[in-house]
Parts: structure tokens; sequence; C-alpha cells
């Protein structure tokens, strides 16, 4: 199987590219987020109030200060402060402050959220401020500032249950799931059939060979070139895109055997019962992106309605992903998976059952 540039391909490059693709999509390089830009202009006379404004859109952007509104079109996001802000502002005139922002969608609505968020928050403030009688000042501000808060606002997960993972967290241990089970489906049949329809089975069938000892031959060869692509995924989760695999790594590897076994013996079972290639190959994608949709690969499960997780749970890939996520995402201990290393196992076995009752020599 290894002398073929599909098996290296499949099994080792577009892998990484869909991490590479769906982790980002998901949220970022996940090792480390930078802030986003905010491109302000502001006139030289706006004022202290400038400052002020600025030091609130920090906590979500990063700040570059520009001269010139030429220089405000090399940015997605732009604000520009009118002439004589802080002025205007103290002699209660209406102040228009403008948000450009380039594109649609979902995220636009956030920026201007956000925006939104300090310019009202700095009026709120300047409102408490000039009622105390003592006037709208840097003094002024710096003794509202060195106030004690009343009232906190704590913000706490309810229940035991951590977040979903997301980005990297969870398109590693998604796509590894994925691409086993369809490398191994579609490498794994392809090869028998082809070999039955070369006669190269037919003339084993003269030798002492026992047709169950053809099967776990097979399913061997294929569930040792599934640990080692399930092996190479984890070293380049953990190297290129920062996924920790936590404390209790053997368990996942040992975890992720169990689940390799299950896609080994299904590919050898596809390749028994398929007629052609084109068959291997047809059913082979067809499954593996539906247990991939399904199963919690492609985004976590959590989002999805409660018959969908419920369903997951009856599915080869909901099975590897909940398990991998309670030991990796959320610390539990091995004992959490021992449902989830069960289930392959015995599904394993029902497969090699079925795949010796219909194993045939031609």
């Amino acid at each position: 199987m290894l002398r073929a540039r599909e098996t290296w391909l499949w099994s080792f490059l577009m892998p990484v590219l869909f991490m590479y693709v769906i982790g980002t999509t998901a949220g970022g390089l996940g090792r480390r987020v930078e802030r986003e830009t905010l491109a302000l202009l502001a006139p030289p006379d706006s004022g202290f109030l400038l400052e002020r404004l600025q030091s609130k859109l920090e906590a979500d952007y990063r700040i570059v200060r520009v001269r010139e509104r030429t220089a405000l079109a090399r940015h997605r996001r732009r604000l520009e402060l009118p002439p004589g802000f802080t002025q205007r502002v103290l002699e209660a005139q209406p102040v228009t402050v403008r948000l450009e922002l380039g594109g649609e969608g979902l995220a636009n609505d956030y920026d201007r959220f956000r925006v939104q968020r300090a310019v009202y928050g700095l009026l709120a403030e300047l409102i408490v401020v000039s009622r105390s009688g003592a006037g709208i000042s840097p003094d002024a501000l710096a003794r509202y500032d060195a106030k004690p808060r009343p009232l906190a606002f704590s913000v706490e997960p309810a229940g035991s249950r951590p977040m979903p993972p997301r980005a990297f967290d969870q398109a590693v241990p998604g796509i590894m799931v994925q691409f086993l089970i369809l490398t191994l489906l579609i490498t794994g049949g392809v090869w028998l059939v082809m070999e039955r329809n070369q006669g190269i089975l037919s003339r084993l069938a003269a030798t002492p060979l026992d047709p169950r000892a053809m099967v776990a031959a097979k399913a061997a060869a294929r569930w040792t070139l599934g640990l080692g692509q399930a092996g190479y995924a984890m070293l380049v989760g953990r190297w290129l895109f920062g996924v920790r695999w936590g404390e209790h790594w053997p368990a996942v590897v040992g975890f992720i055997a169990f689940y390799a076994a299950l896609a080994a013996m299904l590919g050898v079972l596809l390749g028994i019962v398929a007629r052609t290639e084109r068959q291997v190959v047809g059913l082979g994608v067809f499954s593996a992106d539906v247990l991939a949709a399904l199963g919690g690969c492609w985004w976590p499960i959590e989002i999805t309605p409660p018959w969908a997780q419920k369903l997951a749970l009856f599915l080869p890939t909901g099975w590897a992903m909940d398990g991998l996520h309670r030991l990796v995402s959320f610390g539990q201990s091995p004992a959490a998976i021992l449902p989830h290393s069960f289930a392959p196992a015995a599904a394993t076995a029902g497969v090699a059952w079925a795949a010796n009752r219909s194993f045939r020599w031609d």
C-alpha cells in the first residue's frame, strides 16, 4: 500500500491541509491570538478625551493612529473623530464618530458593537463625572477611576461541563478521526479488490493458508498503516498547530488504536463485499463524510441539535471524538472513556465475524 502515491497523499498530506483550513476558519492559529487592528484618525486638537476613548478601544483592538484620511484606506476597520473632539463634548455640542468597515457579515456587526460599547462607555463616565459638580477634566476622570466600585460583575460556567473545544483543538482530532476511516476504507478496500481481480487471491487459495488468517493479515496491515497515520497526525498537531494532548496521552494513543482497528476491519469488509474499485471509492468517501459530519469531526457536537448529539453516540466517529475530547479537551481520567473503548472493540469483533463469513478467494 505504501508504494502507491495515493496512500501518502491521503494519509499524510491531505489531513494536514484540512487541519490547517478548518482550524484557521474555526478560530485562528490556536497557539497565539492577535488582536484585530483598528485604524484611528484623530485631528491634533482632539484633546484629552481621545486618550480616554483609545484606552477603551484597546480592550478589543490594536489601535493604529494615522494622520491622513488616505492612510485609512489601507485598513478594514476605520474610525474617524471630528475636529475639536474634546472641546465639542465639553460644550455639549453634537459629536459624530465615524466608523467605516470593509466587507459585510456578522463580523461587521460585532465590530460596530465593540466600538459602540467604547463610545457609550465613555459617554456614561462623562455623565457620572459631570453630575458630581467637579467638571470634566483629566483630574476629575482620574478621581473617578480611583473610586471603589460597589458593584462587581462575575461570569462563571453554569455547571461543571467545560466549554467545547475550538480552533485546532477541534480540527486536529476531528480530521485525524475522519481521515483514518476514509483512508482505511478506501485504501484497504481497493487493494483487496485489485488482488482479487488480478487473481492473486485465487493463487493463494491453493496454499494451506486459512481464510481467517488471510482476513487477519489484511486487517493487521491496514491497522499498522492507521497507527502510523494517527501517530503522524498527533505529532503534527502538537508541533505545528500547538495541540496539547494532555497528561493522559498514553490513554489517547491506546484509544486511537482501538478506533484504528475498527476502521481497518471495516476497510477489509468493504473490500470483500465490493465488486469494483469504483464501488469502494464511492462507498468509502460517502461513508467517511457522513460519519464525520454526524460524529462531530467538522464542528463541536455541542453546537448541534440534541437529536444529533444523541445520534453521534451510536457512530464510530462519535465514540472517537467524544472519547478524545474527554481526555484531551476536558482533562478527564482514562476511566471516563472505558465505554468509548469497549464500543469500537465490540464493533471490531462483529465486523471481523462478518468479514470471515463473507470472505471469498475469487
